[in-house]
């Protein structure tokens, strides 16, 4: 019995240290795939600088003939012709001799006259619809009065007793 106990606690020991070493093991696994995570971080964030700083030469090198007040520029030229090119259409759309000579402010006046004339014409031809209107009657109405409850009239009666 003695030989068995002194075999299970030898056991035992080796456990513990095995259960401690594989506890080591761990932790520096964690270690490894945080130092892993944080070189892979790394890598990205470089090749993101380099992307960006290769588009900053390629934006810098698209505009390097080009200058804001140039362009400011060159809107203003283009506004100018469109301005030029619109008032050509203008001239060439406006019939020249072909009697242009009434005021279309006048003629717009006409033309509100000549719609109230057909309003109030219009308005002369209503007459009353005969056909739809009741007889007139022949008999005078009757009228039936209302005679009060008698609660009613107590209630009145006191209200008269106590407003005098």
């Amino acid at each position: 019995m003695y030989f068995t106990q002194t075999v299970a606690l030898q056991a035992l020991k080796r456990k513990k240290r095995y259960e401690k070493q594989l506890a080591s093991i761990d932790g520096t696994l964690s270690t490894i795939e945080f130092q892993k995570e944080a070189l892979e971080n790394a890598n990205t964030n470089t090749e993101v600088f380099k992307v960006m700083g290769d588009a900053a030469k390629a934006m810098k090198g698209a505009h390097k003939d080009l200058d804001v007040d140039q362009v400011h520029d060159m809107m203003d030229e283009v506004a100018d012709q469109q301005e030029i090119a619109n008032e050509i259409s203008e001239a060439i759309s406006n019939p020249v001799g072909f009697g242009e000579d009434v005021d279309e402010d006048d003629l717009l006046a006409e033309l509100e006259e000549l719609e109230q004339e057909g309003l109030d014409e219009q308005l002369l031809n209503v007459g009353p619809a005969l056909d739809d209107l009741p007889s007139v009657p022949t008999q005078e109405p009757k009228t039936k009065r209302k005679t009060a409850r008698p609660e009613e009239d107590d209630d009145m009666r006191e209200l008269a007793a106590w407003a005098s």
